[in-house]
């Protein structure tokens, strides 16, 4: 049995059954005229799909998290460590043998460009900091 046997599929098929009727409904929409109800009550279910996304979302995070395969379990934790590492790289490693490479004649080590490694950083960490904003202010959900 593969990583996400332990999820159960309910909510997820729920998501992708509430998908296709809100799709069918959107495009009646765009086709025609709707009334103000049926505006709110698509904007209700939308809701609804978005809840129920995030709530599968998070039983297939809680499947991988919990694996024992460290391939599963450890991609997050991986790329950070990629991130850890290049920023090593960069702004200890390579400028302390750049300046050795000055003194003792040796072949300079290349720069790496750290923007890839911004974008990862950010994006990984900057969530973690919109919810610690979101605590502190006594929104977030749980």
């Amino acid at each position: 049995m593969g990583f996400l046997g332990d999820i159960s599929f309910g909510s997820v098929k729920g998501l992708l059954e509430g998908a296709g009727t809100f799709a069918k409904d959107i495009r009646s929409a765009i086709t025609g005229e709707i009334s103000p109800e049926k505006k709110a009550e698509l904007l209700s279910r939308a809701d609804e799909l978005e809840a129920m996304g995030m709530k599968a979302q998070a039983e297939i995070n809680k499947a991988e998290a919990g694996n024992p395969n460290l391939f599963v379990s450890g991609a997050r934790p991986a790329a950070l460590w990629v991130c850890v590492l290049g920023f090593g790289y960069t702004y200890l490693l390579q400028p302390l043998l750049a300046w050795a490479s000055i003194n003792f004649g040796w072949i300079a080590p290349p720069p790496v460009d750290s923007g890839l490694l911004y974008q990862l950083m950010i994006g990984m960490l900057g969530l973690g900091g919109f919810r610690s904003y979101e605590k502190s202010k006594g929104v977030a959900r749980n």
